[in-house]
This record gives C-alpha cells, structure tokens and sequence, in this order.
C-alpha cells in the first residue's frame, strides 16, 4: 500500500506541465511531515524540538525577528496552521480550480512565477504594516509568526480574474459566476478583514492579490516579472540534474535549403500582435467570446 502512494505521487509530480499539481504536492507533504513531528514531538515530552522546526516555516511580524530567518517570507507559503484541515484544504482547492486558468492559458511557468511573486508580496506587505504603521505596531508583540499559502493562491485568484474576467465558474447553490466576481469578493472580505483578529493574514493576501492584478499588467505590456523565478529554479536544478554528454555523430551533407524569407521577423512580430489581440478581446468581452480559432491560437501560444 505505501508503495501504491509512493508511486501516486511519484506519477503525479513526474507529469510534465503539472505545475499545480506539484505545487500541491509540497504543501500536502510539508503539512503531513510538521503533524507528525507535532504529534511525536509532544507525546515524547520535546516540544521545543517541534517548534523550533515550525518556526523555520512562520514568518515572524517583527523585523529583528526575521532578520534572524528570513527565509522564511516564502516558506511561510508552504506551511499551514495545524489546528485543522480546512485551512490547507481551502487553500489548495481554490489555488487548484484558478491554477489550472493560468495553466492552460498561459503555461506552467507562469502558475509558478505567480505563486511564488504572490507569496513574497503577501509576506512583504505582512512585515511592513507590522513595522511602519502605529495601530499594528501595538499587536506585533503578541503574535507568533504566520503561515499558509494564502498570499499566493490570492496571487493566482486576482491573475486569473483580471486575464479573463468574464470566464464562469458553476459554484454550488449559487450556479454561474463570473471569476471577476469571486476574486472581488475575496478581495472584499481579506479588506474587512484586515483590523481583525487575523489582521497580518489578511494584509498578506491584498499583498498576494496586488501583485497577481500586477503580473498580468506588466504581461500585457510585454514584460514577465517572473522570469527570474524560473530562472533561478532552473539555477538550482542545474546542481541535481547531470549535464548530458555529446555524441559526435557524422552525417552526409545536408541538402540545401532555400534562403529564408525577409518576411520571417514580421510573421513573428504579427504573431504576437494576434496574441495581444485576442488578450485584449477577453479583457473586454471574456473568454467565451473567442472563435475556436483564436482559442487554439491562444493555446498553442501559451506552450511556447
């Protein structure tokens, strides 16, 4: 049976362009390794060892404090609170339906670069209202520290929402709804929310959700904000992944090709400007407005 799970797992994360899916794959296993730690960890009488462990994946409201780890403004989005499921299992359901958005429009990088630009900007906001405005001062020395992927899954929600507003989800006891409306009324609530007692929370997912709004702003204009992400990971995967050796292979002379067209720089360039087109169309109409055509257009371009 653990073998079976294993191997659930191993399948899943191995997908190619499964980015959500991994993504969840963390979180599940960061919170299921941190409750069992818990659990051991005060049935054998060592507490601390547990907290100490945890306090690597909290952000802490204070600044000296985070100097001290400061990590820990992006682990903090791969660790939730303990007390229940339902603050995980929110979490990654909503981040799975919006994820899968971003996903298929476009691509698996930018699920990534969102999620983790959310993050920062949540646990960002987090530390500056923390320690520059007077009526949170007064409560950061009661506080322990926060977790959870909220910040980025508001990343992902308002990013959906603001590329294609008008694309419909079926919700239940409610029916069709636009995503503009759902992303809006998160944004609404996190906003009431943001002088209660889950004030630092709340700031963090207006954090998250800003640089989502953000993200496909600058996209649009041509400029990817998350570029450094992926080529940061790309960075650290260069020190686990072998570089593959070349083989010398000789082959008979190629045949000779006609010369390229002039006109191969403006095709690309008129590509692009269809892409920007069609992205203009679902910001003003939605996505359902689109032909087939200019959906397959979008697609394909979303895997480039």
């Amino acid at each position: 049976m653990n073998n079976s799970i294993l191997d659930d797992f191993k399948n899943a994360w191995n997908k190619p362009n499964n980015a959500p899916a991994q993504l969840i794959i963390i979180n599940v296993i960061i919170f299921l390794v941190l409750g069992v730690l818990m659990v051991v960890s005060r049935v054998s009488g060592i507490d601390p060892v547990f907290q100490a462990v945890y306090n690597q994946f909290s952000i802490p409201p204070m600044i000296g404090d985070f100097i001290l780890r400061p990590w820990t403004i992006i682990t903090y989005a791969f660790a939730h609170s303990l007390t229940g499921i339902f603050h995980i299992l929110f979490n990654m359901l909503i981040f799975y339906w919006f994820s899968k958005l971003i996903l298929e429009f476009l691509g698996n990088n930018r699920v990534i670069s969102i999620y983790v630009l959310g993050a920062l900007a949540g646990g960002l906001a987090y530390l500056m209202v923390y320690n520059l405005i007077p009526f949170y001062q007064e409560q950061a020395p009661a506080i322990s520290g926060m977790v959870g992927a909220s910040a980025a899954v508001y990343a992902i929600v308002v990013a959906a929402a603001v590329f294609m507003p008008n694309y419909t989800f079926f919700l239940l006891f409610l029916g069709p709804v636009r995503i503009k409306y759902i992303a809006a009324f998160y944004v609404v609530i996190s906003f009431l929310g943001s002088v209660g007692g889950n004030a630092g929370g709340n700031i963090a997912h207006l954090g998250g959700a800003l640089m989502g709004w953000l993200f496909i702003a600058q996209l649009r204009n041509g400029n990817d904000l998350g570029a450094w992400v992926i080529g940061f990971i790309n960075w650290v995967k260069s020190f686990f992944v072998a570089t593959p050796k070349i083989k010398v292979t000789h082959r008979s002379a190629p045949k000779k090709s006609k010369p390229r067209s002039k006109s191969s720089g403006s095709s690309s360039k008129t590509e692009q400007e269809e892409i920007d087109a069609i992205l203009d169309k679902i910001s003003h109409s939605g996505y359902d407005s689109l032909t087939k055509e200019e959906k397959q257009k979008l697609f394909n371009a979303s895997k480039k």
